[in-house]
């Protein structure tokens, strides 16, 4: 007997009526205006978000129980979004609370004084508390700055590194040294991610400008070697690019062999988005990540949600393995120590112990808590295909992702794995369909 599919599941979130599970109909008619193609992308990485040092504020200042029921929210692999791939700053990110490095000491090229000190009391905690929740998350990890002494101008936020071999040395000693001392802390960081936003210019926080020949000679003369030679098992991403010039960072990397050898993915944000569909097709074997959402401006409204929906869009079929956000919590309206406000997932009033889930918090959890490791992106087609992505899990479960971004309620009719549905959409909204063999 030939089983059917039917959908097993079907989540909505519209703004102010989140996470609903409604019921699909049967089909009104003969064919889809969804329906999935043969074909299928690279497996899926996953998807998470950013530990940083105000996020962890925001969470110490509620109670333990509280505590751990957002954070349950957010990485429980049974009840919450499931995120299992996260990211750490080295040193200093935009969102820590002061500006500072592992290295602070001058001319320390041996990292005789390299420490994790502050790491243990500001941002540790935070993962390990993440860890107890789900022991099996993957981390990698990116500086925003070098150390100062390691910059052609000493200060945080303007410079590039110095490119004499003693201070490029340095810099890759920085990675191994931080990969151990997370390691004896008992956190594995998977990945090195070599700079933070390399094409940016000057700015109010912790940022490092670098070439793309540069990184790539970092990489191929420096940084590989030291990983090889210490049998380092974590690996070097050429990431994470926030520029659109193909040309002069992804192709200047990737076309010398001697530092492909080394690369083990692509990781793109902000202006990178212009360029993965382009670095998917040239380099299909390349794994490529989205390493961080765009920030927004601490109002988290159910419109930025929409936006973020089609960043995913592009990411996702573009080719990503991965999808991350940046600030996983802040505190209520989003301000930086250096004075400008971005979204994140939880909100939290650090005076009323008020705890608000975000519409991208939502949004997130429409793809995470359905998407497995190991699932493989389904090219979709039909009129909906401009507004939906689609996963095949290892099981052979079809989870599509849909946004109906229209005023009104529209009907999608759903053609998947021999089976087909219909359902009428709410207005603005988010909607997870499963899709799996008919048990009866």
């Amino acid at each position: 007997m030939v089983k059917k599919s039917v959908c097993r599941t079907w989540i909505s979130s519209a703004e102010g009526s989140v996470w609903k599970e409604k019921r699909p109909e049967a089909p009104g008619r003969a064919y889809g205006n969804l329906s999935l193609s043969p074909e299928r992308g690279r497996k899926w990485l996953g998807m998470g978000g950013a530990f940083n040092e105000l996020g962890w504020q925001a969470l110490s200042s509620l109670p333990a129980a509280r505590r751990r029921k957002v954070i349950a929210a957010l990485f429980d692999p049974a009840d919450g979004c499931r995120f299992n791939l996260c990211r750490i700053p080295i040193g200093a990110s935009d969102y820590a609370g002061e500006w500072y490095s592992l290295a602070p000491v001058e001319d320390d090229f041996e990292m005789k004084h390299f420490s994790i000190e502050r790491d243990r009391r500001t941002l540790i905690p935070y993962v390990k508390a993440a860890l107890k929740i789900r022991p099996d998350m993957r981390f990698f990890a990116s500086p925003w700055s070098p150390p100062i002494w390691m910059k052609d101008h000493k200060a945080y936020n303007v410079g590039s590194p110095r490119g004499e071999p003693k201070y490029q040395r340095a810099l890759a000693l920085y990675y191994v040294r931080f990969l151990e001392a997370y390691a004896r802390d008992g956190i594995r960081v998977d990945q090195i991610h070599v700079m933070n936003e390399p094409a940016s210019t000057h700015h109010k926080f912790p940022m490092c400008e670098w070439t793309g020949a540069g990184m790539r000679d970092f990489i191929r003369d420096y940084l590989g070697p030291l990983f090889e030679e210490r049998g380092v098992g974590a690996e070097i991403w050429f990431s994470t690019l926030n520029t659109s010039d193909y040309n002069g960072f992804v192709n200047a990397a990737l076309c010398d062999p001697r530092a492909r050898k080394y690369i083990a993915g692509v990781g793109l944000q902000w202006e990178g988005r212009f360029m993965v569909r382009r670095t998917h097709e040239a380099w299909p074997e390349m794994p490529l990540m989205q390493t961080e959402n765009e920030c927004g401006d601490g109002e988290n409204t159910w419109e930025y949600a929409q936006y973020v929906f089609d960043m995913m869009y592009e990411y996702i079929n573009g080719g990503v393995s991965a999808y991350i956000y940046w600030n996983i919590v802040l505190p209520e309206g989003g301000e930086s120590t250096w004075g400008w406000k971005q979204n994140s997932l939880v909100t939290v009033d650090v005076r009323s112990g008020r705890v608000n889930y975000t519409p991208e918090f939502y949004l997130l959890k429409h793809l995470s808590a359905f998407v497995e490791p190991g699932a493989v992106r389904v090219v979709l087609a039909g009129e909906w295909a401009g507004t939906a992505i689609g996963f095949e899990n290892p099981g052979g479960e079809i989870v599509l992702l849909v946004n109906n971004p229209f005023e009104r309620a529209r009907t999608c009719h759903v053609e998947a794995a021999g089976g087909a549905f219909k359902a009428a959409l709410p207005a603005r909204s988010f909607n997870t369909f499963v899709v799996g063999e008919d048990a009866h």
